[in-house]
């Protein structure tokens, strides 16, 4: 036996190992841009700083799709989780007003398949073109002893640059600010855990399965692709004041997170609806109301702290784009987040 067939009986196969880097070349390398630097396969991607920001700071974020990925396994389905990954990137650093510019992704699991690899990349690439964002390198990890067969999980980092002057950090919130409501496009990336229970376990649903009063099988609802706000926002951004991206710790956990000393938020919940597929959960699930507010969106994944003379032109650029908006509150003295209504 060689050392290659001791290695597969072990569980780890650097044939499908090489087989998967070749499979991707050709999607890693079509996100390239004029900043990029060095080819496929390097040991570090390497990315020059764009010559037309003052003061370049770098904003980096590292995040995954959670429990979401088991939705994507049992469908079968797995380019639309690497696109979830760079939306949710793109938009953790949108909230300092950085512009995306370069993504590395880490994907492990027991022995991967090849084309389970590829779409995951594919969709991580997709994301990143939308983006103008380099894949400048990554990571694949085949580790049976520590994952079950089939299962993989999928993170990133994501690095941006913004002019140090204009870093978005809360300082600029005021009283009397508006609060301004995006749409999501459904649950994101965030409460799987309790998602599946109540579908999976408590309704017996299956993947396929039409979810009642929701439009949409389990899997076409789960995998809904976690909305990117760039289009909508950025072009807006000197008129923001601050954003908050609506993840774990739903509404008041992130909102509060912008907010300076001294400066509350008043959310009122009448002011937006959300999509279907919440009410089923709680309903279902017997979640009251304070959870499904701590745990979900609620159907709001950006919030924009705006002055009421942005308020216009922001909510204008969204709706260019097809983003639904809302005025959901405003700032106040004082301190933390209250959702009244």
């Amino acid at each position: 036996m060689t050392t290659a067939d001791k290695y597969r009986a072990a569980g780890v196969d650097l044939d499908a190992a090489d087989q998967a880097k070749q499979r991707i070349r050709a999607a890693v390398t079509s996100t390239h841009t004029p900043l990029t630097m060095g080819g496929f396969g390097s040991f570090g991607g390497i990315v020059r700083l764009p010559d037309d920001v003052d003061r370049p700071a770098l904003v980096m974020s590292t995040d995954g799709v959670g429990t979401k990925v088991l939705v994507a396994i049992a469908a079968g389905r797995h380019d639309t989780v690497g696109e979830d990954l760079v939306n949710h990137s793109v938009n953790d650093i949108l909230v300092h007003a950085a512009r995306p510019l370069a993504f590395l992704d880490y994907i492990a699991g027991s022995l991967l398949d090849v084309e389970t690899i590829a779409a995951l990349v594919d969709g991580v690439a997709r994301g990143c073109r939308m983006h103008d964002l380099t894949l400048a390198g990554g990571e694949t990890a085949q580790m049976p002893d520590i994952y079950h067969p089939g299962h993989y999980d999928l993170a990133g980092t994501i690095v941006g640059v913004v002019s140090a002057d204009a870093a978005l950090q809360g300082d600029r919130v005021r009283p009397g600010d508006q609060l301004v409501g995006y749409a999501s496009s459904g649950l994101h990336t965030n409460g799987y855990t309790l998602v599946r229970r109540i579908l999976f376990e408590e309704l017996g649903l299956e993947i396929d399965s039409d979810i009642p009063g929701v439009g949409a099988t389990v899997g076409e609802e789960l995998l809904k692709v976690h909305r990117s706000y760039w289009s909508a926002i950025s072009p807006v951004i000197a008129e923001v004041n601050a954003l908050a991206h609506i993840t774990g710790g739903g509404i008041a956990g992130n909102l509060s997170r912008p907010l300076p000393e001294g400066c509350g938020a008043r959310v009122e919940r009448s002011a937006w609806e959300g999509p279907p597929i919440f009410q089923v959960l709680q309903d279902a699930g017997g979640v009251d109301a304070a959870e499904m507010l701590r745990v979900f969106n609620m159907g709001l994944g950006m919030i924009a702290v705006v002055p009421s003379a942005g308020v216009e032109p922001v909510r204008r650029q969204a709706e260019s784009v097809g983003v639904k908006t809302w005025m959901v509150g405003e700032i106040a003295r004082g301190e933390g987040v209250v959702i009244a209504g």
